[in-house]
């Protein structure tokens, strides 16, 4: 999702969703490997294709390479992507099936006024208008830009910032309705840091080479963006130089991603008196009227010294000065529903410069995935009753059921947890919610007005409707029904102020879930998929939420410093992994995601050793049951991913590289050495001293 104002900034962040030898290395260890593993006979495995692998590549060597190799050769990144892998994959064909759905709409005669399809057809309709949005230019726009330039006092500025938010247009500061952290019965206000429009607060405070060329690029971006909203080169210079030094005092006061994923260091419940106090600048009374709040007595300010700082700022810069930037972030925010001379521009900073895309996503796709975003569950409907059937639902709430037993038998014996911290993990993963393929009760548009007129009016449309819908569950009781992703996406979470666990059906397909596959395959698939969203329940930020979803210690001291230590293991083990020459994974940032791959794969694969019934596994085409369990994980996380996108991922993105993903946690699992018959010098397995392991 692009640059869309995020409401609930910190909540989000706790959402968790889903070393390598040289060449020489590799080709030392090659026969080593055909000693141990079986030859591959011909044909493929059910479900798996033999020709992905580069069996020229030892399996104890690189793993991802061994299990990959083929596929990462013959699967290069389309122009339109910044990566190519599995994940992606499977998302164009689901972006088909929507394709064909929203195309059958357009092409029905007449649909009922008020309906879900109507209202998915015109927005798409809206969207696909091509001739229409070229024939409207920067107008859509005009009327924002005209209040803008009629500001004249620091009043009209903060109506100006929350009529944008209202319209969920990011400005200055996130705010929106989040459970509260220490009390998950219930939602609360939440502001938080916001305001930047480059990608993270790194890319302004940082002063080597890449970041200075970064931040002179999108200089040269901006001003040409202004330049085409008709200012001249001079002007919209000098305004792109002001949006800099204004968005850098921003960033030089907010905190990292990874302090972000603290949630302890997030938590600072006011009243309206304390937060008057700490910003005496800002009227949030006038504030709140202006998003469509009602007075509030309670709110949560994520990061108070930002606050502060921003306060200052208020009446520290010019009117003049903050209306260049209030200019560009509607500008920023809204390039998409514009004419074309805007969405190429927006490209080539976005897409070509910040992750390589050589081209742009043609307009019916950049339209599905806007309907998506806007009518996720009117449109996940309609998929549902096409690819997501009552069996494949079926089969994977007994998956679930399995994956849930297997990590309670783990917790049950692990060893270094005293039965006291024993008892209470048991009892959250008993609480675990479980949501499955698409949601039991499907969310109202009823309230959201979508027209045949601009593309532009239907996209601030879908967003008030969002801001208003999050804001009105502020003072009011946890629905623990919702979703926080549409049927179709390929990906899944865990939310610890909710407990639950969440998969979408978009994932629930092949490659993760494939049922000509055998179970081993499936177990390695989507059961990690399960588990590692299960252990997201016991992660480094998942651990300091007790089963109801409060933030609180239920540890004994001891146990969670043994705890600490160990995922402390893994944040260096990461830390060593180099992307490129002077870069490498930042592993406090990916520790949360990492531990939830080790752990996904030590309780998927006992509940598929569980699922045998002591039944000795099959040999097929070559491979054993545990190397096809392995074979099935490595699988999933084949990519190929351009330079640029690496770096933006490792500067923003708390999950690891694909094939960091894939050699990190196999490299700390004795079992992954015994299947492939791995020699204690071999790469794939860390030294004894060095080994991580957590469940």
């Amino acid at each position: 999702m692009r640059r869309l104002f995020t409401i609930a900034a910190v909540a989000t962040a706790l959402i968790c969703s889903l070393a390598v030898a040289n060449r020489s290395s590799e080709a030392a260890h090659t026969k080593a490997m055909f000693r141990s593993v079986p030859t591959i006979e011909a044909g493929n495995l059910p479900g798996f294709d033999i020709g992905n692998m580069d069996t020229s590549v030892s399996a104890c060597a690189n793993f991802f390479q061994y299990a990959n190799g083929g596929w990462t050769a013959k699967n290069q990144i389309p122009a339109a992507f910044s990566r190519w892998g599995r994940f992606e994959v499977l998302d164009e064909q689901n972006i088909g099936v929507l394709h064909g759905i929203l195309d059958g709409l357009l092409a029905k005669k007449s649909l009922k006024t008020g309906t879900n399809e109507q209202k998915i057809a015109d927005y798409y309709r809206s969207c696909m208008d091509e001739p229409g949005i070229e024939g409207q230019g920067v107008q859509p726009i005009q009327p924002e830009l005209d209040r803008i330039a009629a500001i004249n006092d620091v009043a009209g500025l903060q109506a100006q910032i929350a009529r944008f938010h209202a319209y969920r247009i990011p400005a200055v500061f996130g705010f929106g309705g989040a459970q509260d952290f220490k009390n998950s019965t219930a939602v609360i206000a939440q502001a938080v840091q916001g305001g930047l429009g480059l990608p993270d607060r790194d890319y302004y405070t940082k002063d080597d080479q890449k970041s200075r060329q970064t931040r002179e690029e999108y200089a040269k971006h901006v001003a040409t963006m202004f330049e085409l909203l008709g200012d001249s080169p001079d002007r919209a210079a000098a305004e792109a130089k002001t949006v800099l030094s204004i968005e850098t005092k921003l960033a030089e006061n907010s905190t990292t991603r990874v302090q972000r994923r603290d949630p302890e260091a997030n938590y600072h419940p006011m009243n309206r008196t304390e937060l008057s106090a700490l910003t005496p600048h800002f009227d949030w009374r006038n504030y709140f009227d202006g998003v469509g709040l009602p007075t509030i007595d309670k709110i949560n300010v994520g990061q108070p010294d930002f606050f502060k700082a921003a306060d200052k700022l208020l009446t520290a810069i010019s009117l003049d000065d903050w209306k260049s930037y209030l200019r560009w972030h509607l500008l920023n925010s809204t390039a998409g529903t514009l004419s074309a001379k805007f969405v190429q521009e927006d490209f080539n900073f976005s897409g070509k410069y910040l992750q390589g895309t050589k081209e742009m996503q043609p307009r019916w796709r950049r339209c599905i995935v806007s309907t998506d975003r806007a009518l996720g569950e009117a449109l996940g409907q309609l998929y549902i009753q096409k690819t997501f059937t009552p069996a494949a639902r079926a089969r994977a709430q007994d998956m679930v059921k399995n994956l849930v037993e297997a990590l309670r038998s783990d917790l049950t014996t692990l060893s270094w947890m005293s039965d006291d911290t024993r008892k209470k993990a048991i009892s959250k993963l008993d609480a675990f919610i479980r949501k499955i393929g698409y949601p039991d009760k499907w969310r109202s548009y009823e309230a959201l007005q979508v027209s045949k007129g601009p593309f532009y009016n239907n996209t601030i449309s879908a967003r008030q409707f969002e801001v208003k819908r999050n804001l009105g569950k502020i003072g009011k009781p946890v629905d623990k029904t919702e979703w926080g992703m549409s049927p179709p996406t390929v990906n899944a979470y865990y939310n610890p102020s909710i407990n639950e666990i969440v998969f979408p059906a978009g994932i629930l397909q092949p490659p993760f879930y494939d049922p000509k596959a055998d179970d081993a395959f499936n177990y390695g698939g989507i059961g990690v998929v399960i588990g590692h969203e299960m252990t997201h329940g016991f992660d480094d930020t998942g651990a300091r939420f007790d089963a109801d979803g409060n933030l609180a210690m239920w540890w004994t001291p001891d146990d969670f410093k043994k705890f600490k230590d160990r995922t402390d293991c893994v944040v260096k083990q990461f830390d060593g992994y180099e992307v490129e020459p002077g870069l490498n994974q930042n592993g406090k940032l990916v520790v949360g995601e990492s531990v939830a791959d080790l752990g996904g794969l030590a309780v998927a694969y006992a509940a598929y050793q569980k699922s045998l019934n002591g039944k000795p596994g099959k040999v097929i085409a070559g491979f054993t049951p545990e190397q096809r369990f392995f074979l099935g994980y490595a699988q999933i996380w084949a990519q190929n991913i351009r330079p640029e996108a690496a770096r933006l991922r490792v500067a923003t993105d708390p999950h690891p590289l694909g094939r960091f993903r894939v050699n990190g946690p196999l490299s700390n699992m004795e079992l992954f050495a015994t299947a492939f018959q791995c020699k204690a010098s071999d790469p794939m397995v860390r030294p004894a001293d060095k080994r991580c392991q957590i469940w």
